[in-house]
């Protein structure tokens, strides 16, 4: 396995070495050492698996507190996967980086915490699964809207077809009204509940 750095730096993508022949494939998608290496020290502690049918665009969410910073791949299907800097203090501050993601390819994206993510079905039917670095807290949930055209998001979406959202994504605010994370916030000093 290997990993690159993308557009933003600690956003990474991983590379996995899949070994196949007539029998089908092996790959190894998470070593411990490797990941540390590559994006430092995190424990994950839980693991998440949906299902989306073409069209379907998921996000673009966050926690504000309890952040997760995930592990994310499409295990079948293919999907075009984002996130979001917003963590003031950073140089990468509201810029974006996109990924397709396939089942075929096997890639995985590496989401760190101050992170909103999202992603946007391009198959059928797709599935994708990501180890998340805290657990879901519903009462930290938030949204970031999908088409601000404050990010410029280059979503992969057909000519004249708008994607299919929850009731929940429809309403998430631009970035200029979203709850964000402050300069000088670090994963290691929680926010007071």
């Amino acid at each position: 396995m290997r990993f690159e750095p993308t557009s933003i730096p600690d956003v990474k993508l991983f590379i996995p070495q899949v070994h196949g022949d007539q029998r089908g494939f092996f790959a190894e998608t998470f070593r411990q050492d490797v990941f540390e290496a590559a994006c430092g020290t995190y424990r994950f502690v839980q693991d998440n698996h949906s299902g989306s049918r073409r069209g379907i665009l998921r996000g673009l969410h966050y926690q504000i507190r309890h952040t997760q910073g995930k592990l994310v791949r499409a295990v079948a299907g293919e999907i075009y996967d984002v996130a979001v800097d917003l963590r003031q203090g950073s140089p990468n501050f509201g810029r974006w980086v996109g990924m397709l993601l396939s089942a075929q390819d096997k890639y995985q994206l590496w989401i760190p915490p101050g992170f909103a993510h999202g992603f946007y079905v391009l198959s059928d039917w797709a599935e994708v699964f990501y180890k998340a670095t805290d657990y879901y807290a519903p009462q930290w949930e938030r949204g970031l809207r999908w088409d601000d055209p404050a990010l410029g998001i280059a979503w992969p979406l057909p000519e004249g077809t708008a994607p299919l959202l929850s009731a929940k994504d429809e309403n998430n605010p631009c970035l200029r009204e979203a709850e964000t994370f402050p300069a000088g916030w670090n994963i290691e000093t929680p926010r007071e509940e």
